[in-house]
């Protein structure tokens, strides 16, 4: 391995250990250190609450269509058949249609513009949902809707990534999966406070529950023209002194990871040629099957499952999600502590498969409510941790209440295939673990161009 990239490794492993400069001052490990656990602190306090209660706001809009449809939104428009489901579906198609152009352009364009502009977008088709007339209108919404979020998840990944560390991610990352479950226990807390609504100015409660949480976001996107910063430059939070760590911070991350975060149609390729992209976007669809169908349809299979009541349906949901928001942000911290990302993965999912196996077994209504109720934690611990939806939005057929047995045993088929993907993947990164260890031993390291930098150079070390 050549100087240049030895030294690129040694400069990011020893970020902390060597002196900051950029402003003519030295410091010592303690002291640079301690600014730097100050700086990630003030992170966590401006940038992480931000980018989590745009998560929690987006997953609101997206899931109070299993609200709405408890509160009788498919007779309200005559929706007849699928056709509700069609509407959950389409979201999806065209969420994930928009999230890989976003990847790529989303740098360019500059976050604290992006992020602003789809946020109002999508809380401007939210609140114009609570007045489709019928199936077209929905679906039309529910397109619209699922094109803006589709953007925002990578725009905010991307986002982070510019802020923190390759070893801070997975943390602040979780807080982003924090807030989705969050969202499903505010989200029944507010349908059922918007119940009392049914009514008002004649309209009914679920139209409510559309403006009022697109009147939300439409707020949220204002704020957020003033709260999210381009670059670290022109943050309204840092000092100089902040921005001199910030910068040696940037610059041993881009020493590690090769480049400024721009994508290139060779690093497309390159991705496209490796096994483990394919193997991972499979299983990613199976546990994304998982987390919005029971994130969407948890009230459905409440009422129309359990036979609880529309006001139960809507609370019941609040500390089954609080759980899933809990048990994830516990594996994510412990995750990251230990950097052991595959063990909190194969110890959750056998959980998930637990509880859907008891929600299959009783297809008859042979199991007591609580213990059909107990089942849903058991998928929450799973089904958040650990995390298509196209698929999601067509397994639980409101014909197949109360048993949804297709939707359960679908469930289950993901997350035992998940499970077992993730060996293969352990298989797959320990063997090129064990082959850069041996060319570092031979000293027979390939020489790699700095803008050629991927995870396959000989120093690069995965954490699983």
């Amino acid at each position: 391995m050549d100087d240049k990239e030895s030294e690129m490794q040694i400069e990011y492993k020893t970020a902390n250990e060597s002196a900051v400069s950029g402003n003519g001052e030295g410091l010592s490990v303690e002291e640079y250190t301690r600014r730097e656990r100050a700086v990630v602190w003030k992170l966590d306090c401006f940038i992480a609450p931000v980018m989590m209660i745009l998560m929690l706001i987006s997953y609101l809009d997206r899931g109070n269509i299993g609200f709405a449809a408890t509160q009788g939104l498919s007779t309200d428009i005559g929706l007849k058949g699928n056709q509700l489901n069609i509407c959950i579906s389409i979201f999806y198609i065209f969420y994930i249609l928009a999230e890989f152009p976003t990847s790529l352009v989303v740098k360019r364009l500059q976050y604290n513009r992006v992020i602003p502009c789809i946020a109002f977008c999508w809380g401007l088709v939210c609140m114009c949902t609570g007045f489709v007339k019928g199936f077209p209108s929905l679906a039309v919404t529910r397109l619209l809707l699922g094109f803006f979020e589709g953007c925002l998840f990578p725009a905010m990944t991307l986002f982070l990534c510019d802020w923190y560390k390759r070893e801070e991610l997975a943390t602040r990352i979780s807080f982003l999966f924090v807030a989705s479950a969050l969202s499903g226990a505010f989200g029944g807390l507010l349908a059922y406070a918007i119940l009392y609504m049914d009514g008002v100015a004649g309209m009914s409660g679920w139209r409510w529950l559309y403006i009022i949480e697109g009147l939300i976001t439409l707020v949220w996107a204002v704020i957020c023209v003033f709260v999210v910063p381009k670059n670290y430059e022109t943050a309204y939070f840092l000092n100089e002194e902040d921005r001199v760590i910030m910068r040696r911070r940037a610059e041993a991350s881009a020493a590690y990871s090769g480049g400024q975060g721009h994508y290139k149609w060779k690093d497309i390729k390159m991705a496209a040629k490796d096994i483990k992209s394919w193997i991972h976007g499979i299983i990613q669809i199976c546990v994304v099957t998982i987390l919005y169908g029971f994130g969407t349809f948890l009230p459905i299979i409440l009422k129309d499952g359990f036979h609880y009541s529309t006001i139960q349906a809507q609370y019941l949901v609040v500390p089954v999600n609080l759980w899933g928001a809990l048990a994830y942000g516990v594996g994510a911290v412990l995750s990251d502590k230990y950097k052991a990302r595959f063990l909190s993965l194969i110890i959750a999912a056998p959980f998930g498969i637990a509880g859907y196996a008891i929600l299959i077994a009783n297809g008859q209504n042979t199991f007591a409510p609580g213990v059909r109720y107990f089942a849903t934690y058991l998928i929450s611990t799973a089904c958040y941790l650990c995390t298509g939806g196209v698929v999601a939005g067509q397994i639980y057929q409101t014909s197949a209440a109360p048993g949804f047995v297709l939707g359960h045993s679908w469930s289950l088929g993901c997350l035992g295939f998940a499970w077992c993907g993730w060996w293969v993947m352990l298989g797959i990164y320990k063997k090129r673990e064990r082959q850069k260890n041996k060319e570092l031993a031979e000293g027979s390291t390939p020489v790699i161009a700095e803008e050629e930098w991927s995870d396959r150079a000989p120093d690069f070390k995965y954490q699983f």
